[in-house]
């Protein structure tokens, strides 16, 4: 069920993912690398008769392609924020695909966020008392910039 018709003309619609700073090719290369350098040590470790060190160089390379993984699962969350006429709609899924979404009323919600904007700075959706926290995932100078243009389009909306 979508909280808004698809053809639907919005104020204000943003998508907001987590910055992934290695695309799937450049993790395939260095992945490649990583097992390379592993396999070559193995082996000149084993040749010396040191074998049990192999071993720890096949551990080397699980435990960095599971970071990648899970660096990886995790960039699958995001939240969308959608303006219309007499809704702001924030929807989040999390890197399992559970989505929750937040009807706000656009007359009545304002965005904060302090100034000067830093690392710890956060965007924040304030409705009648209620904070709603969007954007943690992003970068100072993205939430700075969200949060502009979600306060024009609401002051737009507003008049």
């Amino acid at each position: 069920m979508q909280p808004v018709a698809r053809d639907e003309d919005f104020a204000f619609h943003a998508l907001l993912t987590p910055n992934r700073s290695l695309s799937w090719e450049g993790f395939r290369q260095v992945m490649a690398v990583v097992i390379a350098v592993n396999v070559m040590n193995a082996l000149i470790y084993f040749t010396a008769g040191a074998w049990p060190v192999a071993f720890f160089c096949g551990v080397d390379i699980f435990i960095v392609w599971l970071a990648f993984k899970l660096s990886y699962v995790q960039g699958r969350r995001h939240e969308r924020i959608m303006l219309t006429d007499d809704a702001l709609w924030v929807s989040r899924v999390l890197p399992s695909g559970h989505e929750t979404r937040w009807k706000l009323n656009p007359f009545w919600v304002r965005v904060e966020i302090d100034r000067p904007i830093e690392h710890e700075s956060q965007m924040r959706l304030i409705e009648k008392g209620k904070t709603l926290i969007v954007g943690s995932f992003l970068s100072p100078k993205e939430r700075g910039e969200v949060a502009d243009a979600l306060s024009a389009a609401l002051a737009k909306a507003k008049v």
